[in-house]
């Protein structure tokens, strides 16, 4: 990549990926060079992730395999210091609902706080994904749910097969 490159960060647990996940990701290397897919391996707002970094960075990049401009990196420091480490400007982040607003909005003033070189874009979920979340997807699998146009092909599998193993655990 040149210097001149316009690169940024999708930061995520992505736990698992979803359809409104990749959305956000496509649009994005539309927009940008090079798009940097975050995978959080330390999260202090959300519960222990069900699957591992290395299984979600793996289901990421067989789900991205065709965007040529995308890579998936984990990370556990502050996102903006992340994206400045990788040389990225720019942080995109998707928006479902007033909600995720709120609370993209407080992280952002956080986040200039801490970096003001560094901005984020928001794009707004396509009306097919403005109600998917990883978390939905979870509970709809765990109540043997069809999820099959949730996610990328495997994980639904994948996470069939492993919430299965937590209820006989």
């Amino acid at each position: 990549m040149s210097p001149e490159s316009r690169i940024c960060v999708c930061p995520g647990s992505y736990d698992p990926i979803t359809n409104g996940h990749l959305d956000i990701i496509q649009r994005s290397a539309e927009l940008f060079d090079e798009v940097v897919v975050a995978v959080v391996n330390l999260s202090t707002r959300k519960n222990k992730p069900l699957f591992g970094i290395d299984e979600r960075i793996g289901f990421i990049e067989t789900a991205t395999s065709d965007l040529e401009n995308v890579r998936i990196e984990p990370f556990d420091i502050l996102v903006v210091d992340f994206a400045r480490k990788v040389g990225a400007k720019t942080i995109v982040k998707g928006l479902r609902a007033i909600s995720d607003f709120e609370y993209e909005f407080e992280m952002h003033q956080l986040n200039r706080m801490q970096a003001p070189d560094v901005d984020t874009l928001y794009l707004m979920a396509s009306p097919q994904y403005s109600f998917l979340s990883s978390s939905g997807v979870k509970e709809i699998a765990t109540f043997g749910g069809n999820i099959g146009d949730l996610v990328p092909e495997g994980v639904a599998e994948r996470l069939q097969e492993e919430l299965s193993r937590h209820r006989t655990v």
